[in-house]
């Protein structure tokens, strides 16, 4: 039975605390468009998605009009382009990002993910071509993102991939230096990722997924942060229940829009990922959430345990409240989309180091953050590498989103706008890693993967 002062209260939340749904992403496979005629392929390609997604857009919005909840991105992801395209003698994939792109601007999308490579344990036929056209496909497009997977705790960490992701993260930067590197704001390279992520860059669509699904990310850091003014200076499991009760009411909130989009799409509802995904607006911060606990500023002693809290507890009210919760759903901390982690680093509160520390615990890693453009693709490599031993040796899903900043150094910010935000240049350490990453070879995976 629903009490009014239940639904006065979330009406509260859209209107004060910067609630919302931040996307509907709907899942499409690919595997019906494998065509060794890499144009036929691509007509598949434009053509599935076009007819699926068709009335995507339209559908988010009648939700938004109907039941005053806002829907702040539209989506779609993708089978890995790599398998994809693998079947066609094609030398260059960057056709099939433009195919990807026309498709997404066709039928009206914010972004659409999947131009991507799971690599961790070696290469197929596509997937080092995939990975060597992303710097000219991401400069050529707009809606398109890209992902790597580099690891897994069941394959270790393969690090002639994390050699060349290095490289391509700075080839990319410098393809699109005239647009402050965004083409790196669109790509990201994982350990242990997931096949129903809605949110970008790292989304793409599972071969073991359904031919077509609705995902849905929420997202509410300043429901909890409003939740916790009211218990100043009670003890940590208060505090925990707090968060693990707006994280209840929002998951709801999510589930009933994705069986609504469900049903008015003809497709089946496949997770809730309830993601604490701030954005630059003052009030929907995750760093407000951690000062919230008591910490003078985020990234100060502390930070790391008032995370633990704050991430375990939003998964337990998540699952909870829905039966299919997955993604990557927790806490995000992409630096240049929280205000207080901007100012943070600005002031050089929070490092680099210090965020490393942080992704042992929350939901993805090193995310938004920009380097000096003269970074080596070598030290570019080695941060994807410590990204990766943190999710591997953890069980959990880790990525690097980095922006090296061509002609810019430490203490300049780069402006990327929108939810992306802006970002100011950090320091890294100056001391080469160029020996160790031009190791290669394959770490492996750590003794406690074996489960048979």
């Amino acid at each position: 039975m629903l009490r009014t002062d239940n639904i006065l209260d979330t009406i509260r939340m859209f209107e004060e605390d910067n609630l919302d749904i931040r996307t509907i992403t709907m899942g499409i496979s690919l595997l019906d468009c494998i065509d060794s005629d890499g144009e036929k392929a691509r007509e598949r390609i434009y053509k599935k998605i076009t007819t699926k997604a068709k009335n995507l857009v339209s559908v988010a919005q009648e939700i938004e009009d109907t039941y005053g909840i806002p829907i702040t991105n539209k989506r779609i992801s993708v089978t890995p382009i790599a398998l994809i395209a693998g079947a066609s003698d094609d030398t260059d994939y960057v056709a099939y990002a433009k195919t990807l792109d026309a498709a997404a601007k066709e039928v009206g999308v914010d972004f659409i993910g999947g131009f991507s490579a799971l690599v961790e344990k070696g290469y197929n036929k596509g997937d080092k071509i995939l990975i060597e056209s992303i710097p000219e496909a991401l400069a050529v497009t707009d809606k398109v993102c890209s992902s790597v997977n580099i690891g897994s705790t069941k394959a270790g960490i393969n690090m002639d991939a994390v050699k060349l992701m290095g490289e391509i993260v700075k080839a990319t930067a410098e393809k699109t230096a005239d647009r402050n590197g965004f083409g790196c704001a669109k790509l990201v390279v994982f350990a242990n990722s997931v096949s129903d992520n809605p949110f970008m860059a790292g989304a793409y669509h599972g071969v073991e997924e359904a031919d077509c699904e609705i995902h849905v990310g929420i997202s509410g850091p300043g429901v909890v942060k409003r939740a916790l003014e009211k218990v100043k200076g009670e003890p940590m499991d208060i505090v925990a229940d707090t968060i693990k009760k707006a994280a209840f009411q929002i998951t709801r909130m999510g589930q009933l829009v994705g069986n609504i989009a469900s049903k008015k799409l003809d497709v089946p509802f496949g997770i809730v990922d309830l993601a604490l995904a701030p954005t630059p607006a003052v009030g929907d911060s995750v760093g407000e959430i951690l000062e919230e606990f008591g910490l003078g500023v985020v990234g100060t002693h502390g930070t790391v345990a008032a995370l633990a809290v704050l991430n375990d507890a939003v998964k337990k009210g998540g699952v909870m409240a829905c039966s299919h919760v997955g993604g990557l759903s927790g806490s995000f901390i992409p630096v240049s989309e929280d205000h207080r982690m901007i100012e943070a680093a600005a002031a050089n509160q929070i490092s680099l180091d210090m965020l490393l520390a942080m992704t042992a615990i929350c939901s993805v890693g090193l995310d938004m953050i920009a380097v000096p453009g003269d970074t080596p693709a070598t030290t570019l490599a080695a941060m994807i590498a410590d990204e990766a031993a943190i999710g591997v040796q953890n069980n959990k899903t880790t990525a690097v989103r980095v922006i090296p900043a061509i002609g810019c150094g430490v203490g300049d910010f780069v402006e990327f706008g929108g939810l992306l935000g802006r970002a100011p240049v950090q320091p890294v350490h100056e001391e080469s890693s160029a020996d160790f990453i031009n190791r290669g070879g394959r770490s492996p995976a750590p003794i406690h993967s074996f489960k048979n």
